[in-house]
């Protein structure tokens, strides 16, 4: 039953000639999908507006080839003919009463154009944001003037698809409007350039140009980064950021604020854990105009959404990151349900999916993406089919999911754990520096199924052959985890690094038992290139040790880069003082050095070490696994059993990739194989039919 205290949550707000029926507001987020899986876009958007949110939007829209994100896939709304792939949002969105927008957008020098091979456009001749050594052209007034064109006739066709909220997108630092606006991507001298009130002309003549072709029926939105967080070497909300505000006020039907660039808007808990972190930036908007706005801040808490509403702050509660988390957290919050909302961890696995190109992935929520593909829903499962008992064996991400579900589904679950407490690699990672809330994997899973009459949790158990027979359960799921190599292969070294006798080696696993008593000097050799070396670097530099931290990359934590964090990494190590060497290999160690060799010129160096923190590879903990497989003489006189490997024990991987092997697990559970390799099969054809225009 919904609290009176959130009673605010769920009122009607009018946008223009529309009304949302409460104020959540699933803003403009990349899903992976896009104009090549249609189908898989409208139905992921479909569970949002099922969920509850009021309104439900697309992700940036491209207006026309010379906007083309390719290879990335993202909506387009180039002409007709993309109509009817986003008339399956919009249809999918209504059909559970939310109101469905669309972020139209033209990327201007963000665009490489690499499908199209259309020259990219920008307020003046400057390189492509793209490493892609190719250059947008500057934009002459004849440019600007059919600029405006496309964007007027995508918010008609736009209309036309059935949406209701229509965007003019001025954010991220990554298209036309936002370009033209900043001084730092417009130094032209015409009426386009100069001042503000001439750098916003183009911003201005959109919305009204917008308001004017779809007004009557369609609000009018305004995305809009009020600070670049860049000090006074960009836009700041205090000075100009606010005057733009002032300047368009009363134009727009709706204010959407955030900051940019992405990777600000977007932080990760590691180095941004509040919850709001966005409101001291976009506080002032409310008081400058009477239109509705929205803004975001990786909102979880209903207290902290009611408390910003009732201040008069925001009049929508905007998200992303949570509404993918969990696309149910409006319905939960109004039917009481806030301890079962599966809070977001702000590790940025789903902006990651976007940055490769692939459909949306999330840590928390495992059916994210596969609402078409596979017919998954984040809180509905498929009922048992028999009444089979069920052993899971660990209680790391993989294990909790796999047990969880498995109860979801109504089987009987034993859940055995070796150690005190549940979690697995959760209890570990989320006890360095900055991943805390990564915790929230562990607390929504363990909470759940201490709800559940049907699973017996047992710790400090260590599940044998024996103890196997002796349950007599035949369908056995081993999510026994993995171990870090202590040899020193890795992706640069498949040999390994002799000497390794001679000098204190550590795994990342030893780190926090023995961060008290490391002996100098530490050297962190960091071959996974993923996140946890540079982890393990900022955790224990914070403490006051000193580090060495070396790489085979150019950069410390490369796969960063995809969850927008890597150049925070690196700012904080060196910060911090770490020594970092890149571009190099490890491959011998002494009583009291190393030797690494340069990936490039194999010129070898001398490195001052006492204590080895080897993070290079893991290794699939199979012991019990083989134990249960292996051939005996009476095999062919016991039952069949089920045994399967998930989550790290199957392939160690991110956290995210061991929920999903765990949910995957327990939907598949007595399926037929047909089916399930139907599921892994499936996939959006491209029609063949259609002639050429």
């Amino acid at each position: 039953m919904l609290e009176t205290r959130y009673n605010i949550l769920f009122e009607p707000v009018d946008i223009g000639p529309v009304t949302t029926k409460n104020r959540f507001y699933q803003v403009p987020h990349c899903t992976g999908m896009g104009h090549l899986r249609p189908q898989a876009h409208a139905a992921l958007r479909a569970v949002k507006a099922q969920g509850g949110w009021g309104v439900v939007s697309t992700e940036e829209s491209e207006i026309h080839p010379s906007s083309d994100l390719s290879p990335y896939s993202e909506q387009r709304i180039w002409d007709r003919r993309d109509i009817p792939a986003l008339q399956l949002m919009t249809e999918a969105v209504h059909a559970h009463g939310a109101l469905a927008a669309i972020e139209l957008a033209h990327n201007g020098s963000h665009s490489p154009n690499l499908y199209s091979r259309t020259p990219p456009l920008s307020p003046v001749n400057m390189s492509v944001d793209f490493i892609y050594p190719r250059q947008a052209r500057k934009m002459s007034k004849t440019d600007i003037r059919e600029f405006r064109r496309w964007h007027r006739q995508a918010a008609l066709n736009a209309k036309t698809a059935g949406f209701d909220i229509i965007y003019v997108y001025a954010g991220h630092t990554m298209t036309l409007a936002h370009q033209f606006m900043l001084p730092e991507t417009n130094t032209r001298n015409d009426e386009y350039g100069g001042n503000l009130e001439n750098r916003i002309r183009l911003t201005r003549e959109l919305l009204e140009e917008t308001k004017d072709a779809v007004g009557d029926t369609c609000a009018v939105a305004f995305r809009f980064a009020v600070d670049e967080l860049k000090g006074k070497d960009g836009m700041q909300a205090h000075e100009e950021g606010r005057a733009v505000v002032e300047m368009l006020a009363e134009l727009p039907d709706l204010w959407d604020v955030n900051i940019s660039d992405w990777s600000n808007d977007s932080q990760t808990t590691r180095f941004e854990p509040n919850e709001g972190y966005q409101t001291p930036y976009i506080e002032f908007v409310k008081s400058i105009t009477t239109k509705p706005v929205v803004a975001v801040g990786r909102f979880t808490s209903p207290d902290l959404m009611a408390s910003l509403i009732k201040r008069n702050v925001i009049d929508l509660i905007g998200a992303a990151r949570p509404s993918i988390a969990d696309p149910y957290l409006p319905n939960k919050i109004k039917e009481g349900r806030i301890d079962e909302i599966r809070e977001c961890i702000g590790c940025n696995i789903c902006v990651s999916s976007d940055m490769l190109g692939v459909p949306i992935r999330c840590t928390q929520n495992p059916t994210i993406g596969e609402e078409w593909r596979r017919g998954w829903h984040p809180e509905i499962i498929k009922p048992r089919i028999s009444k089979q008992k069920t052993l899971v064996v660990g209680s790391g991400p993989a294990g909790l999911e796999c047990a969880m579900q498995l109860a979801r589904r109504n089987y009987d679950v034993i859940l055995s754990e070796s150690s005190a407490a549940l979690g697995g690699r959760i209890e570990f990672e989320s006890n360095l520096k900055g991943l805390s809330a990564w915790g929230r994997v562990r607390d929504y899973r363990v909470h759940e199924i201490q709800q559940k009459t049907n699973i017996d949790i047992y710790t400090q158990s260590t599940v044998t052959q024996e103890l196997v027979d002796e349950l007599d359960i035949d369908n056995i799921f081993l999510a026994t985890g993995c171990y870090w190599r202590d040899d020193g292969v890795g992706r640069s070294n498949r040999q390994g690094i002799t000497g390794l006798p001679n000098i204190n080696v550590l795994t990342p696993t030893d780190v926090l038992q023995q961060q008290d008593s490391l002996q100098g000097p530490i050297v962190i050799y960091d071959d996974d290139q993923g996140y946890l070396g540079g982890v393990i670097a900022d955790h224990l530099s914070s403490i006051g040790l000193n580090i060495t931290f070396i790489t085979p990359s150019s950069v410390v934590s490369p796969w960063t880069e995809n969850t927008l964090e890597q150049v925070r990494v690196q700012k904080t190590l060196l910060n911090q003082g770490v020594n970092i060497i890149p571009n190099q290999v490890l491959f011998h160690a002494h009583k009291d050095k190393i030797e690494a060799r340069c990936v490039y010129t194999d010129r070898v160096t001398h490195i001052p070490c006492n204590t080895l923190i080897l993070v290079t590879e893991r290794l699939p903990e199979t012991d019990l696994y083989q134990q249960l497989t292996a051939p005996t003489k009476t095999t062919n006189l016991k039952k069949q059993r089920h045994i399967e490997l998930i989550g790290d024990a199957l392939v160690p991987s991110l956290i995210a990739d061991a929920v999903f092997s765990g949910h995957l697990a327990a939907e598949n559970f007595e399926t037929p194989q047909n089916e399930i390799e139907n599921a892994l099969f499936q996939r959006e054809m491209p029609s063949l039919t259609h002639p050429r225009e």
